[in-house]
């Protein structure tokens, strides 16, 4: 699709929110200012779609939202947009609009959506990776990442003073169902005596090794950083419980950090992340690359395929790893 036939793109943010997802909206609507094309905000994801929920934008639309976390366009859940009836509601509602293409930044269930949408209408779809758990195929950070590492090493440095201040063993359980990204990189940054990731199962014996050679060390208190998928234990409470009860020694407290990974300001990383991967995906469009996510590959914008980005499998990183492991001693 050439320039000359795009007349209106429309953008929306789906999936759970990340920082630096204002910064990715503000960058796509001021590109579509530049290029002289219309934006069109559409509200609450794939619901506002279906709901027919729109706000044409403007360049002053998304003044003073850089610094903003969250999402000014919202994000919910949408079951009608599971159905075929939903999906040709939303279809229809952007055809009133004469809306050709869309922008969906979110994660990988928001782009199966997109992609399923793109294959029934004929749409154009551009995908922007959005979600702080960093576990998409086709670039090496998706927003939110950076400003979630961030958040997640500040709260443990607050946890560590506590927990030497009273000889205490604190688990603290992070962001990460199905990957490890946020707690392998957050602990190494906090210095961490263990980190349990879904990607490395550690085992409740190994971890009680680990912690016995901590305590027989010197070390008097610890931190062990736990990604919310880790299989070593059916919860981070359980691990608490076999940690009482077989080093009775021990003082054992666990910290959730829940919700508060997702907010707060984006971290400049994230802002000029966001802003180079909200100006290609319009570019992009613009070239006639729809069906692609946009990430980035050695410090250059790339595009992935959206079957792919969903299909691929991002790994763990393996050298960080064997870091972790010897810097924990």
């Amino acid at each position: 699709m050439d320039k000359t036939h795009l007349k209106k793109i429309a953008v929306l943010t789906s999936g759970g929110d990340a920082p630096g997802m204002n910064a990715a909206i503000r960058a796509v609507v001021r590109t579509c200012v530049y290029h002289g094309i219309v934006c069109i905000g559409v509200r609450r994801g794939y619901k506002g779609m279906v709901d027919g929920d729109f706000v044409e934008m403007h360049a002053r639309s998304v003044n003073n939202i850089i610094n903003k976390g969250g999402t000014m366009l919202h994000s919910a859940r949408c079951k009608e947009f599971m159905t075929k009836e939903g999906r040709k509601q939303a279809f229809e509602n952007l055809s009133k609009e004469s809306v050709n293409a869309l922008i969906v930044i979110g994660g990988d269930g928001s782009f199966k959506g997109a992609l399923r949408f793109n294959a029934e209408f004929g749409i154009s779809v551009m995908g922007i990776p959005g979600t702080i758990d960093n576990d998409i195929y086709g670039t090496t950070h998706t927003i939110g990442y950076d400003t979630a590492l961030n958040t997640v090493v500040e709260a443990i440095d607050k946890i560590r003073d506590t927990a030497f201040s009273h000889d205490r063993l604190f688990f603290v359980e992070v962001m990460g169902r199905d990957a490890g990204y946020i707690a392998l990189n957050a602990g190494v940054g906090a210095g961490a005596e263990e980190i349990l990731v879904p990607e490395e199962n550690l085992g409740l014996d190994r971890l009680l090794e680990s912690l016995k050679r901590s305590r027989n060390s010197g070390k008097m208190s610890s931190i062990v950083v736990v990604a919310e998928g880790d299989k070593t234990g059916k919860s981070v409470f359980e691990l608490k419980e076999y940690v009482e009860q077989n080093m009775p020694d021990y003082d054992v407290r666990v910290s959730v950090l829940g919700h508060i990974q997702r907010g707060g300001t984006p971290s400049c990383f994230d802002r000029v992340l966001a802003s180079r991967m909200g100006v290609r995906a319009v570019e992009s469009l613009l070239e006639s690359r729809g069906g692609y996510m946009v990430g980035i590959l050695d410090d250059s914008m790339e595009l992935t395929p959206l079957e792919k980005a969903i299909k691929g499998h991002s790994s763990i990183n393996e050298d960080l790893l064997r870091v972790s492991d010897i810097i924990t001693v």
